[in-house]
C-alpha cells in the first residue's frame, strides 16, 4: 500500500509499504477520511531527518496522519468481538500508552505513567494509507449520523478545542474570546455557539476571520485593524472582559491577550503548542484571581463525548473542510496547508 512520509525540509514521499497485519491486541482499520493537522507542520517544516523528527527514532520511514476514521476491516485473536467487530465504524485515539496506570485507565493515554509507547502518524504508522494498524483499545466508535472526515476532525482538531471548552465549563451566556481562526479555533467557535455562548474571534487572516461567522462568531476582530486590542475587547463587555478565552494560534501577544482580556475570575486556555508567553504575574493573574488553564488535546472518552455533542446537536463538523485530496495529491496538499491561509483538508485513500 501507498503512505505518505514526512522527510522534512517541506519536503515527503509517497513510499510503498506492506499492508498491515494485526497481532493479537490489533485491529486493522481501512481508512476512509485522514485529516491534516496543524501540528504536521512541525514534522513537514523540519530541516532535520526522520530520526531528529521523533518520526521511528531510527530512520525508519513512519506513515503520518494522527486523526484516523474508517472501518476495522481485520481484528487480533485476543480482540473481544462483542465490542469490537469487522464492519465497525471507528475513530482512533492516537497514542498507545501502557493500559493499566491510573492516566490509561481514564483514557488519558498521552500522560501515560511509563510514558507513551507510541504517537500515530508520528512514531507509529498513522493513517494516511489506506490501512492502518492500531491497538483495538485505542479505538471510539463512530456514530452513524457522523461522517467519515467530521470524524477524523473529532479525532484530533475538533476534540481538542472540545476539551479546551471541557476544561473551562463554560456556560451558555458567557462571552468568550477565541484567538486564531484555524481548524481548532473554528471548531471551538462551532461548539461554543451551540453551548450558547457569546463569541468573539480574533485573527490576522481576514478569509479565515470571515469564515468563522458562518461557524457562529458573534464578533470578529482583525488585531492588524486595531491599534489597542484589550480595550476594544472591553467594550464588547461592558468594560469587564470576558468570562472565559482560548488562545489556539500560539503567538505570544494573542497568549498574553487571552489572559489580560477575561474579567475578574474568568479562566483562561492556551490550547497552541509551542513558544512562550510573558505576563506579569501579579496584575494578569494573582490580583484578578485569573485562572489560568493549559489544555493539551483530550481523552479517549472526552472523544466519544464531543461526538456525541457532534450527533445531537447536529452540527456540520464536514463545513470545516475546504480541500478533499488523494494521497498522490500530498505534496500539492501539504504546500497549500503550509500557507495556513485557508480551511482543513483530508486525504480519502
Amino acid at each position: 500500500m501507498k503512505g505518505i512520509v514526512f522527510l522534512g525540509n517541506k519536503n515527503l514521499e509517497i513510499q510503498e509499504f506492506k499492508d498491515p497485519v494485526p497481532g493479537p491486541n490489533d485491529v486493522i482499520i481501512e481508512i476512509k477520511a485522514s485529516g491534516m493537522c496543524g501540528s504536521d507542520l512541525k514534522f513537514y517544516r523540519a530541516n532535520s531527518g526522520p530520526s531528529s523528527l521523533g518520526l521511528g527514532g531510527d530512520d525508519k520511514p513512519v506513515i503520518a496522519g494522527h486523526e484516523p476514521c474508517g472501518v476495522v476491516v481485520e481484528i487480533g485473536s485476543n480482540v473481544e468481538k462483542k465490542f469490537i467487530y469487522k464492519g465497525m465504524r471507528v475513530m482512533q485515539h492516537h497514542y498507545e500508552g501502557c493500559g493499566n496506570c491510573f492516566h490509561c485507565s481514564t483514557g488519558w493515554q498521552q500522560l501515560c505513567d511509563d510514558g507513551v509507547k507510541a504517537v500515530f502518524g508520528v512514531t507509529g504508522n498513522g493513517a494516511h494509507a489506506k490501512y492502518m494498524k492500531c491497538p483495538a483499545s485505542t479505538l471510539v466508535p463512530l456514530r452513524e449520523e457522523i461522517s467519515f472526515i467530521s470524524g477524523a476532525a473529532i479525532s484530533c482538531g475538533t476534540g481538542t478545542a472540545w476539551g479546551a471548552l471541557d476544561r473551562l465549563g463554560l456556560k451558555a451566556n458567557q462571552t468568550i474570546a477565541i484567538f486564531g481562526m484555524g481548524p481548532v479555533g473554528l471548531s471551538a467557535v462551532m461548539l461554543a455557539h451551540k453551548m450558547g455562548a457569546r463569541i468573539i474571534a480574533l485573527d490576522t487572516n481576514q478569509q479565515r476571520l470571515n469564515r468563522s461567522i458562518e461557524f457562529g462568531a458573534d464578533i470578529t476582530i482583525n488585531p492588524e485593524n486595531h491599534l489597542n486590542l484589550l480595550e476594544e475587547i472591553k467594550e464588547h463587555t461592558q468594560g469587564l472582559g470576558v468570562d472565559a478565552s482560548i488562545d489556539a494560534s500560539s503567538s505570544p501577544s494573542a497568549r498574553s491577550l487571552c489572559v489580560k482580556s477575561v474579567k475578574t475570575w474568568g479562566k483562561a486556555c492556551f490550547v497552541g503548542e509551542g513558544g512562550e508567553v510573558t505576563l506579569d504575574v501579579s496584575n494578569d493573574l494573582l490580583r484578578r484571581q485569573v485562572t489560568l488553564i493549559g489544555s493539551w488535546t483530550f481523552s479517549k472518552h472526552g472523544q466519544a463525548d464531543c461526538a456525541n455533542f457532534i450527533t445531537e446537536k447536529k452540527l456540520d463538523v464536514d463545513k470545516l473542510f475546504t480541500h478533499r485530496w488523494s494521497l498522490d495529491q500530498a505534496d500539492e496538499a501539504y504546500k497549500l496547508f503550509d500557507r495556513q491561509s485557508d480551511g482543513k483538508g483530508v486525504f480519502i485513500p
